[in-house]
This record gives structure tokens, sequence and C-alpha cells, in this order.
């Protein structure tokens, strides 16, 4: 499966150029709200829609300004159904009644990056490479989990590693995206359920937020020539 929206010309990688000089005008309500975010806390709080709505609000915007993306539509609606699938977990994990519903739908969020990165170029290699990292992690993970959240955490590690394989293969600002979404979810899924780190929340917010805009970036990129 290629990637989707290779319908714009321009060169491989780089920045569409009729985007280029708005893009940072088009971000700028996602890095608002990212400071928002950080300087109000809210979340640490006593969970309430105030505080899910400012957790949220970051990708939403990061959700609107894919509207003048330089890939095609179809690229652009999987990314954008992502961010939204992305918002819902945000949103559900505030609540802990509501973690494996958060689960979910990070679950679907990464089967949609799945298919927005396609399968080319396949790079069986790098499949190898996570597994051999991220097994015994995910095995150690999954002895302290409660057991009616084994099955849901096992398959969302197997989406989220599969998303990593394919945001890797892909190159460009998707590889670093998918990197630090793992890194984000790693850190806190230990923090969670083996053992509390220091800032965690800092590192996880920070990381994640990072995760979701690079990934975004790509719709603004060029389309690259897939090798085999």
């Amino acid at each position: 499966m290629a990637n989707m929206g290779a319908q714009e010309e321009g060169l491989p990688g780089k920045p569409c150029f009729l985007a280029q000089p708005r893009l940072c005008l088009r971000l700028s309500p996602f890095f608002v709200t990212c400071a928002a975010y950080f300087l109000l806390w809210i979340p640490q709080d006593q969970p309430s829609w105030v505080g899910a709505l400012v957790k949220c609000l970051p990708v939403l915007c990061l959700a609107g300004s894919l509207q003048a993306a330089c890939q095609g539509t179809g690229h652009r609606v999987l990314l954008q159904g992502a961010l939204l699938c992305s918002a819902m977990g945000d949103a559900c994990l505030i609540w802990p009644d509501a973690f494996l519903s958060g689960v979910a739908a990070f679950t679907v969020a990464h089967l949609l990056y799945l298919w927005a990165f396609g399968l080319t170029p396949l790079r069986p290699g790098l499949l190898l490479s996570i597994a051999l990292v991220s097994m015994p992690y995910y095995g150690l993970l999954l002895l302290h989990l409660p057991a009616s959240m084994v099955p849901a955490l096992a398959v969302y590690s197997l989406v989220l590693g599969s998303m990593l394989w394919r945001g890797l293969a892909s190159g460009g600002s998707v590889r670093g995206g998918a990197l630090l979404f793992t890194l984000s979810d790693m850190v806190l899924a230990w923090d969670t359920f083996v053992q509390p780190l220091p800032h965690a929340r800092l590192v996880v917010m920070i990381t994640y937020y990072a995760a979701q805009l690079l990934i975004t970036l790509s719709a603004f990129q060029s389309p690259r020539p897939k090798t085999h």
C-alpha cells in the first residue's frame, strides 16, 4: 500500500512552497494552547471537563491546521481522524474509570496513522528490531497489569509497535513523531503500572505533543519518492 495523498508536486520531503510562509501562523493556536496547558496544569487537579478541554485543545488545533495541508485529501483526512481519536483518548485518560476507553481511542488513532503512512518501503528489518526491543519491556509491563486490562493493552502494544515500524520506514518528520509517541506511551505505562517516575507527566505530555506536531508536519511536505 503506497502512502496516500501523493497528489501535489514539489521537492521530496520539503515543505510545500505555498504553505511554508504561513505554516507558523497556522500552527500558532497549537503552540498557544500547549503553553496554556503547561501553565494552567489543570488536569493534575480533580478530573473535569475544563481540564479535558485544556488537554485536548492542542491536538484539536493540529487537526484544524491540516485543512491547509499540501498532501491529498485522503491522507489529510486520515491524519485528522487520528488526531480526533487522540483527543478523545486524552479526555478519557483524565478519568480513571474511562482508561480502557482511552486505550481504545488511541488504538484507533494508531490504526489510522498506519493507514496514512502506508506499507512502502516495507523494511521488515525495522519490525524485527522493534520487536526485539519492545517485547521484554511489554512482557514485564503486562505482569504488572490487572488481568482485566491485559487483552486491551496487549492489542494496543502490537498496534503501537506497528505504527512505530511504519513511521520509521516513512522517514522525515514522521520518524521522529512515531519515536516520540512510543516514548511517551512507554513512560506513561511504566509510571502508571510499574513504578512512579520523577516528572513523568511532564515528560509524557512534552513528548506526546511534540510527536503529534511532527506527524502533522508531514502533511505539509511534498511526498517522498518511494524506494523498496
